[in-house]
């Protein structure tokens, strides 16, 4: 019998926060405040939602902690899901995670990082029209810009491809540019608002009209979206070093980290110009910069938006692997990618298929449509990892827990109990969206009892080959 492959721990602690960090850090924190103040219209209620949305995650970060160091082997919330609740729980996860949730959201970075770079160079944007047609009733155009993101996405998993210090470098790299960008922003930004008068500290005072529970909630979604992507280290939990004190601080620190960034970013924002002038401004970076420093600086916030979206896209490339092989490895999804490379260490497999479907999803223009729909079940899965916690506290008494998720059993149930309201909230106000939305899901329940039959007539165990 051959020597089973097994991957290497070669991450981190530092590798493991930058991941966190890096995985979270989009486009979202140059994009999203101008609709949040469009809601609550104050302030001091726009930081009020940042820290809250960042307090929430939070308690999402230390719940997960506990699982990943109670399972600390690659698949995250499948693995998680699965021994709470059982392998079609973990399995409709991970389904929906390949097919639409991780698949869909590497297309939109791929064509966002499109859009950011076309603004330095215009021929290779999405604006650059290739091809337009009708196709059943529905428009469909290819541009230049798609084939941009298709390019971007095959570099990033060839470079994961070989090895998972190669994905760590460019990772890493890209979050030291992000960060450090956003340091100068900030920076610049206190320094020129103070001395030279040009941002007006008197902004923070400002209110306007009333504000509904209705409206809080719909700015606390924006943000709450924004901080999607904490969880990613617990993906790669069988590449880290030391994981059961590694993931819970890394995820602590990471997702800390990342509400600082974001509550300095907006605290520029806000000196920078009155809220009526940035009310529902989606590219709120660029609008706040060119006030502040002239209109040079918004070529500086679009090489800052394209290096983050660039290392997000990168990030995300990075963890989702190592879901589609815990699922394969279990015998649930496809066999191939099971396969870890015997030289690389990594499931470069489960890489290139991801790569592939990535990639047709940028072409075909349904990324968006698809993602969409099912991105409300996100917050279902978590409520339904967060109670994993509580489930395994009972069902698995015994089992070691390493860490213990600091607040036990408040914290898991915070994070739960808002999921959970937000899953309401997207039934009652999006129910068309929502019903497509479980279809997708519920479409994996004959995928499931196919590979559950399937298991038992085959091994889907990795060998060196």
């Amino acid at each position: 019998m051959k020597e089973k492959v097994r991957f290497r721990r070669e991450m981190s602690l530092l590798d493991s926060v930058f991941l966190v960090i890096g995985s979270v850090i989009g486009t979202g924190i140059f994009m999203t405040t101008g609709f949040v103040i469009a809601f609550v219209r104050s302030p001091w209620l726009v930081m009020v939602v940042w820290a809250l949305g960042g307090l929430i995650t939070l308690t999402g970060a230390l719940s997960f902690g506990e699982l990943a160091a109670m399972y600390p082997q690659a698949g995250g919330q499948f693995i998680y899901l699965r021994e709470a609740y059982g392998e079609w729980s973990g399995f409709l996860f991970g389904w929906t995670f390949f097919w639409v949730i991780e698949c869909g959201g590497i297309a939109a970075l791929g064509v966002g990082f499109a859009e950011y770079f076309g603004y330095f160079f215009p021929s290779v944007s999405n604006q650059t029209i290739l091809f337009q047609a009708e196709i059943g009733g529905l428009p469909y155009s290819l541009s230049v810009g798609q084939f941009v993101a298709v390019g971007a996405i095959i570099l990033l998993s060839g470079i994961n491809y070989f090895g998972l210090k190669s994905g760590l470098l460019v990772q890493n790299l890209s979050v030291f540019l992000r960060v450090a960008s956003i340091g100068v922003l900030v920076i610049l930004g206190w320094f020129v608002g103070r001395k030279t008068g040009m941002g007006n500290w008197h902004h923070f005072f400002q209110s306007s009209g009333a504000l509904g529970m209705k409206s809080f909630g719909l700015a606390l979604v924006a943000v709450l979206w924004t901080y999607d992507g904490w969880y990613s280290v617990n993906c790669t939990a069988g590449e880290v070093r030391k994981p059961e004190k590694t993931i819970p601080l890394s995820l602590l620190l990471g997702t800390a980290g990342v509400v600082v960034i974001y509550l300095l970013m907006n605290s520029v924002y806000l000196a920078a110009l009155p809220l009526e002038r940035m009310s529902g401004v989606a590219r709120i970076g660029e609008l706040a910069a060119t006030s502040l420093f002239g209109q040079g600086a918004a070529g500086f916030v679009a090489a800052a938006i394209t290096i983050s979206t660039f290392g997000c896209l990168a990030a995300t490339i990075l963890y989702g692997p190592r879901v589609y092989y815990a699922m394969a490895e279990s015998g649930l999804f496809f066999r191939s990618m099971s396969v870890i490379h015997p030289s690389f260490r990594v499931p470069g497999r489960a890489i290139i298929w991801q790569g592939v479907w990535a990639s047709i999803l940028c072409l075909s223009g349904t990324y968006q449509t698809l993602y969409e729909y099912v991105v409300f079940a996100l917050v279902l899965f978590f409520a339904a990892t967060g109670a994993a916690v509580l489930v395994l506290r009972f069902k698995k008494p015994d089992l070691p827990r390493p860490y213990h998720a600091w607040g036990y059993p408040a914290v898991p149930l915070i994070f739960v109990l808002i999921n959970l309201a937000v899953f309401g909230n997207s039934l009652y106000s999006q129910p068309r969206e929502s019903l497509l939305g479980l279809l997708i899901i519920l479409a994996g329940v004959p995928a499931f009892l196919y590979w559950k039959r399937k298991k038992s007539d085959n091994s889907y165990r990795n060998y060196v080959e």
